[in-house]
């Protein structure tokens, strides 16, 4: 019988050589390996994929409205339909960013991120003027706009197919979406917690539609909340099955569940070890996935950055103090990090620090 040594060594041999591992392989990696043993060979994965190189962008985020139709049990950023701003409810437009961006002249940024929740009133005819009028203003700046959920929102009002949707939005400016809404894919999980929103199938169906007309795309998941490890590879596996299908996925962003202001409160959130396994579980198991995503808005900077030895190799961006997602649930109340802070940020963590644009060009400046 095999020990569980021997064992490790064959996994992390077909890691390193890009194979696909299976389910039970990856469950060994999730559930028996020591947590040192794990996060040494997702960082030597790390390595072999993008050196030293740690990546980020000049980027601000943009939350049209946290008014949605969706009742997540999660989510501490969800407010009613028609709740107006002093119960903490907003909902804007493209005039509102334009007037934000004001602040951000032409050279500052190099990419908008735009998600929020799903508003009745809509569809995709607003979003195509919405992203009209932001190239028309800022043509230079890369969109990346609209979560799976969004856009399945987006096509089943205005009565067309995902599909059509997708190059109607691309041909208005969307340059590639973001991974939100994914949360865990098993449906037990998601019906329990995902307030009704588009199942996994949908949010796959999405993103593999995006995917054939040449939109880049990130991943995400959701996890520490009700989830099991079995689930947590689950997602994972799914994931790593449409990237060997179309190669479309830029990066994948592991979720922590912050545990602030929202009906799953009562649950304590992982400890840091569980979130450094994690991390190191994506990495080797998303091999074909170039790029690992640690979102420091998520955890703040110093968690983060020693994330980044547990397989990371990107953190996202500036942020500028535009995002309340995360913050509304107990995160960073004000997530700001400007570049120099950033730079330095990441040479302290013993990396180089690399600047991309949203398609992860490096950018030289």
């Amino acid at each position: 019988m095999e020990n569980g040594s021997g064992r490790l060594q064959k996994l992390e041999s077909r890691v390193f050589s890009g194979e696909r591992l299976g389910e039970e392989e990856a469950l060994f990696l999730a559930t028996e390996v020591p947590t040192p043993l794990l996060v040494d060979m997702a960082d030597r994965l790390r390595r072999e994929l993008n050196g030293d190189r740690v990546f980020y962008n000049r980027n601000i985020h943009f939350e049209p409205t946290n008014q949605c139709l969706y009742d997540c049990l999660f989510c501490a950023f969800r407010r009613d339909v028609g709740t107006g701003p002093e119960k903490g409810g907003w909902l804007l437009g493209a005039d509102d960013l334009l007037r934000r961006l004001e602040a951000f002249p032409k050279g500052t940024l190099t990419e908008l991120h735009i998600t929020g929740g799903v508003h009745p009133g809509r569809n995709l005819e607003w979003a195509e003027s919405f992203l009209r009028t932001l190239r028309a203003a800022r043509p230079e700046l890369h969109l990346k706009a609209f979560t799976a959920v969004e856009i399945d929102y987006f096509a089943r009002s205005s009565r067309t197919t995902v599909e059509e949707a997708l190059a109607r939005l691309k041909e208005a400016g969307l340059g590639s979406l973001p991974g939100g809404g994914a949360e865990i894919f098993a449906p037990e999980v998601r019906r329990r917690i995902a307030g009704g929103k588009a199942p996994a199938q949908r949010w796959i169906e999405v993103h593999r539609a995006a995917h054939r007309i040449g939109l880049p795309t990130n991943a995400t998941m959701l996890y520490g909340h009700v989830e099991s490890a079995a689930q947590r590879v689950d997602h994972l596996l799914r994931l790593r099955d449409l990237q060997e299908e179309t190669g479309g996925f830029q990066a994948f962003v592991p979720l922590r569940y912050r545990n602030g202001n929202n009906r799953l409160s009562a649950l304590p959130e992982i400890s840091a070890d569980e979130e450094r396994r994690v991390f190191a579980l994506s990495r080797l198991v998303l091999n074909n996935v170039r790029h690992l995503k640690v979102y420091w808005v998520m955890s703040g900077m110093e968690r983060a950055l020693g994330l980044l030895r547990c397989g990371g190799d990107d953190l996202d961006g500036t942020i500028n103090d535009s995002t309340r997602i995360y913050s509304m649930a107990g995160g960073q109340e004000h997530p700001c990090c400007d570049e120099k802070g950033m730079r330095l940020a990441i040479e302290a963590a013993g990396r180089v620090p690399c600047e991309r644009d949203s398609l992860y060009r490096v950018l030289e400046r």
